[in-house]
């Protein structure tokens, strides 16, 4: 009855620990505002659910689906097109495409498929959890590269130690940054793609927030730099730019060697999306974008509205280029608390729901991070409950 041991030396899952506080503060009779949960609170377009309601009808869509199938091959076309258009990447359907039942699933995958007991796999901290959780239940030795405002939340490359280099098999790596809004530029995925090629390591890089963008920020694809296809492949999801979080879907490119053993892996595990999605996918990428401008709009919004309101309350907090994130030390008042006991006592006292940083690793240790996932309304909301808090 006992689990594995590489189990054991995860935490318990952050939003698990998060609902069990708001559960206590529902029973008490306060009013939850969740910004703790990176869950897009908007509709899918509406053109893209009809695209699935259409197929779901179709009976032969209710099978299992294969890479072979029709769809799939329509759908890693469409990705490739997608591609084109966006980064000016040219990729071959068929060897540097493969579709995923949602990102995370496939970040997983990638750790389960490359790394024994004795590979290294570099992750910055803090970041998005299953790029060090993926590799500590793959078996894996995670080296953390600790990233903060002094080195603009950047892994630096140039010092890893030696004997860590040689038994490096991998390194995560995710611009525009899930939590720290952390933006990247095309100089450094070239650093980064020269760093790997020289060491022969497998370059993974988190893309899934290419779209949510601001202030004329455009976020590069790290296929876009001089040979990052010996080494590299990007995994993209459709849950943010196209509202489509529930129906796990999303994609890798890349390295078609890596990408081969990763569809090995992941046949042995699952069996390929239903094909409707398949299709509302190849809706969303190949249909009218403006929704994905509106979406982004409204980030934008949000953004300017929750910065200006904390800045007006006294809590500092950097007004980012990318994601629809805010980062923010823990304001000095409550400065002695860890992350966790700042947004337990804001969830108690409040009813704000904030993620404390150390759920993303022990290096966001004294940040939480806002999801903009609510309405202007609700932010506002928010900032008058946190400002009384601040008060007291």
């Amino acid at each position: 009855m006992n689990e594995a041991n590489r189990m054991k030396k995860l935490p318990m899952y952050l939003f698990t620990i998060i609902d069990d506080l708001k559960k206590q503060a529902i029973a008490k009779g306060l009013d939850i505002i969740d910004l703790g949960m990176g869950n897009p609170d908007q509709p899918t377009p509406k053109h893209i659910v009809d695209e699935l309601c259409q197929r779901a009808k179709e009976s032969e869509n209710h099978r299992y689906s294969r890479s072979i199938d029709k769809v799939e091959c329509e759908l890693r076309a469409a990705i490739a097109e997608w591609y084109k258009k966006k980064f000016n990447v040219d990729l071959d359907p068929e060897k540097e495409v493969l579709p995923l039942i949602g990102s995370k699933e496939g970040i997983a995958h990638i750790s389960l498929a490359f790394l024994n007991s004795d590979d290294i796999a570099l992750v910055p901290n803090p970041a998005y959890p299953v790029h060090f959780n993926g590799v500590l239940i793959a078996g894996g030795i995670l080296h953390n590269l600790p990233i903060n405002e002094t080195n603009n939340f950047l892994p630096d490359l140039d010092s890893i130690p030696e004997n860590i280099l040689k038994k490096t098999k991998m390194i995560f790596i995710s611009y525009p940054n899930n939590p720290t809004c952390a933006v990247a530029t095309e100089e450094f995925f070239e650093k980064a793609v020269k760093f790997c090629n020289t060491h022969g390591i497998i370059l993974v890089h988190d893309l899934a927030y290419s779209d949510i963008v601001f202030d004329g920020y455009k976020a590069p694809s790290v296929l876009q730099s001089p040979c990052a296809r010996k080494t590299a492949v990007e995994f993209h999801s459709l849950s943010k730019s196209y509202n489509m979080a529930g129906w796990r879907i999303g994609f890798v490119v890349g390295n078609e060697r890596i990408l081969r053993s990763l569809a090995k892996t992941k046949g042995y595990i699952d069996f390929g999306l239903f094909k409707p999605i398949q299709y509302a996918a190849i809706k969303a990428l190949t249909g009218p974008q403006n929704c994905v401008d509106d979406t982004v709009k409204m980030y934008e919004k949000r953004r300017n509205v929750m910065v200006k309101i904390l800045q007006e309350i006294g809590w500092c907090v950097p007004k980012p280029k990318a994601t629809f994130y805010l980062w923010a030390r823990i304001p000095d008042k409550y400065s002695a608390l860890t992350s966790m006991e700042f947004v337990s006592l804001l969830i108690s006292e409040a009813g704000v729901v904030l993620s404390p940083g150390t759920g993303f690793g022990d290096f966001g240790e004294g940040f939480v991070r806002f999801a903009l996932v609510e309405n202007e309304d609700k932010l506002i909301e928010a900032g008058r409950r946190i400002k009384k808090l601040l008060e007291m």
